[in-house]
C-alpha cells in the first residue's frame, strides 16, 4: 500500500483470475463489456463498476454470472477513459480522485448504453446493480431514471445521497456487518428514510460478518467462512431482479 499510515479501505480483495466469456464493444462515447446469453430475451442488466473500474476481472465474472442467469449483462466504463483506482495509490488523495468521478453524474452515460440496449440489443425490461461507487450510482438512478425497472445497490456509498430517498423503482440494499466504510449507523438510517419516503417496494439486507465488497471480491473457496454469505448476496441479487424483470 502506498501509504501504510492511512491505507485504503477500499481494498481490492481477492482479484478473481477469469477472462470473461463476454467482449468489449464501442458504446457511443463510451467502452463497455457485453455478455449475452445463448437464448435471446429481452431483459438486460446493466452493471456499474466500484472504484477499480469497468476492467475488473471480479466485476466481469458477476455480469457473466447474469448472463447464465438468462439476462444480457453490459458493464460499461463509467469512468469514460479516466483511471480506475489501484491499489497502490495514495488513499490520501483519494478525495481528489473521486472528485472527478462523481457517481451521481453518469446520467449520460446511461442513456447511451439504454438506447444502445434497446437498438441492438432487443431489451425491453432493464435493470441494473452496481458496487461501492456504483452502488451509490444505483441510488442516484433508481431516485430519477424512469427507464429503468429496478435495482440491485450493494454496498453503495450511502453518504453521497444521504438527503434523497424517494426511489421510483423497486430497490433492494446489501450491506456487510463488519464494512468499515459503512458504518451500521448509516444503513439503520437510511432504513428510517426509506420507511418514511419509499412509495416503491424496497429491502434492506445486512449479511453477517462480512465486510466492504464480499460479493464480488471475495472468493468462496478461498474464504470458507464467507462462502454462505457470498452465495447469499448472489443469490438474492438474482432473484431480485427476477422479480421485478
Amino acid at each position: 500500500m502506498a501509504n501504510e499510515s492511512r491505507p485504503c479501505p477500499c481494498d481490492i480483495g481477492d482479484r478473481f483470475d477469469y477472462g470473461g466469456r463476454g467482449q468489449e464493444v464501442q458504446v457511443g462515447h463510451i467502452k463497455a463489456y457485453v455478455c449475452k446469453p445463448s437464448a435471446s430475451t429481452d431483459k438486460a442488466v446493466i452493471v456499474i463498476h466500484d472504484i477499480f473500474g469497468w476492467q475488473l476481472s471480479n466485476t466481469r465474472y458477476i455480469a457473466d454470472m447474469l448472463t447464465t442467469n438468462g439476462y444480457i449483462a453490459i458493464c460499461p466504463d463509467f469512468f469514460v477513459g479516466q483511471e480506475a483506482w489501484k491499489p497502490s495509490n495514495d488513499w490520501a488523495s483519494f478525495n481528489d480522485w473521486v472528485k472527478t468521478r462523481d457517481a451521481g453524474k453518469i446520467d449520460k452515460e446511461v442513456d447511451v448504453v439504454l438506447k444502445y440496449l434497446k437498438d441492438q440489443c432487443g431489451a425491453e425490461r432493464i435493470g441494473i446493480i452496481g458496487f461501492c461507487w456504483g452502488g451509490a450510482a444505483v441510488q442516484h438512478l433508481m431516485l430519477k431514471n424512469p427507464h429503468l425497472k429496478t435495482g440491485v445497490s450493494l454496498y453503495g456509498v450511502i453518504s453521497r445521497f444521504e438527503d434523497k430517498h424517494s426511489l421510483l423503482h423497486p430497490t433492494f440494499f446489501i450491506f456487510g456487518e463488519k464494512d468499515n466504510i459503512i458504518p451500521l449507523e448509516q444503513v439503520t438510517l437510511l432504513e428510517q428514510k426509506l420507511k418514511q419516503n419509499c412509495k416503491v417496494d424496497y429491502e434492506v439486507k445486512i449479511y453477517p460478518g462480512q465486510t466492504h465488497g464480499f460479493v464480488h471480491r471475495k472468493r468462496e473457496d478461498i474464504n470458507p467462512q464467507d462462502k454462505p454469505f457470498i452465495e447469499e448476496g448472489r443469490k438474492d441479487m438474482i432473484n431480485w431482479l427476477n422479480k421485478y424483470l
